[in-house]
């Protein structure tokens, strides 16, 4: 699993992928790793911004969603990688989150952005759920529902004459 690129300026990883070659490639000068189970050491020349989140429906990612957007904002020296266990659940869930309010992308937007260059992203329900509350927040509506299906509980395309429903995250 390798590091996929979102902006010019912004990555996406899962940590197996995090190595001094790697980041020095891509001019990494900020760290941003969302896991509370990895023990993981501080990149020398690397700032280590440490979110102590499980995996889990539960777990409160949202509380980090602004301090995550302000500081991949402040950082100007270089490039931000943003990576959890394996870059699929956590770590996505913050990047939308990051284009949701960096560029005022929907959340539906923000998903397919990250989908295009890492087609096995999959965050949790609960994840996706404060993701749609976050839309609210920013846009006064909502891209995404959640809907029961056989698989769960998952997100669905909303709102768009053009799209018909469909479950994302299958």
């Amino acid at each position: 699993m390798a590091i996929s690129q979102i902006t010019p300026s912004l990555y996406l990883s899962g940590v197996e992928a995090v190595n001094p070659a790697a980041l020095a490639r891509r001019r990494v000068t900020l760290l941003v790793l969302a896991a509370d189970e990895l023990l993981f050491p501080e990149p020398v020349g690397v700032e280590l911004m440490r979110l102590p989140i499980r995996d889990e429906p539960h777990a409160p990612l949202a509380q980090h969603f602004d301090s995550v957007v302000e500081r991949i904002q402040q950082n100007h020296r270089g490039s931000t990688l943003v990576c959890c266990a394996a870059g699929r659940s956590r770590s996505p869930a913050l990047i939308m989150a990051f284009l949701m309010k960096s560029e005022g992308l929907s959340l539906l937007q923000a998903y397919r952005r990250v989908l295009e260059v890492r087609p096995f992203i999959r965050p949790n329900a609960g994840f996706w759920r404060q993701l749609q509350e976050y839309e609210r927040q920013l846009r006064h509506c909502s891209s995404v529902r959640m809907v029961a299906t056989s698989q769960g509980v998952l997100p669905e395309a909303v709102g768009q004459a053009h799209d018909l429903p469909h479950c994302l995250n299958v």
